[in-house]
């Protein structure tokens, strides 16, 4: 099954203000996550391993790299043995890059908001207005993007443009 989702993506150089909005928004807390993402070498799109404490999927997407609101369509499955699915996707497909970040996880209704501390990259939050089924339309997922990003006054140069295993890439370059 595929989700479609709309994500913005930025800087983030007071992550403190950002929980206090979503605090102020009653914004559901799941927690923090400590998760591994590990990208593998795939001809098209994105494969990735999330290994975490909250979450561990396997995501497949494809999504171009823009500033601003990116739409992504995403294949995901919960990853039920990730050491063991790791081990079998990296010997068949080989790493690509190796992601480690501490994530606080939130939502308001279906948005998803994402407070991120990336090793060697920095802060940054994100902003996921997430459709499971197919009932909200992407229109709507970008008005809900645009008013979180209105809301949490984010400016065009806070604005990302690649993912973050894109960012580790071109540092090792």
């Amino acid at each position: 099954m595929s989700i479609l989702n709309i994500e913005i993506k930025a800087r983030c150089n007071q992550p403190d203000r950002i929980r206090k909005i979503l605090t102020e928004h009653n914004a559901d807390f799941k927690g923090t996550d400590h998760q591994i993402d590990t990208y593998f070498e795939v001809p098209d799109g994105r494969l990735k391993l999330r290994q975490g404490t909250i979450e561990n999927n396997l995501i497949f997407y494809r999504r171009d790299n823009k500033s601003g609101t990116k739409t992504s369509n995403i294949n995901l499955v919960p990853a039920e043995h990730p050491k063991k699915l790791h081990a079998l996707l990296d010997n068949a497909l080989g790493t690509k890059i190796v992601v480690d970040k501490e994530r606080e996880i939130y939502f308001i209704n279906n948005v998803k908001f994402h407070i991120d501390e990336v090793k060697e990259l920095g802060n940054f939050v994100e902003i996921e207005a997430i459709d499971e089924d197919g009932t909200i339309g992407e229109k709507k997922l970008r008005e809900q993007c645009q008013k979180y990003l209105e809301l949490f006054n984010i400016s065009d140069n806070q604005l990302i443009s690649h993912s973050y295993s894109d960012m580790l890439l071109s540092a090792t370059e």
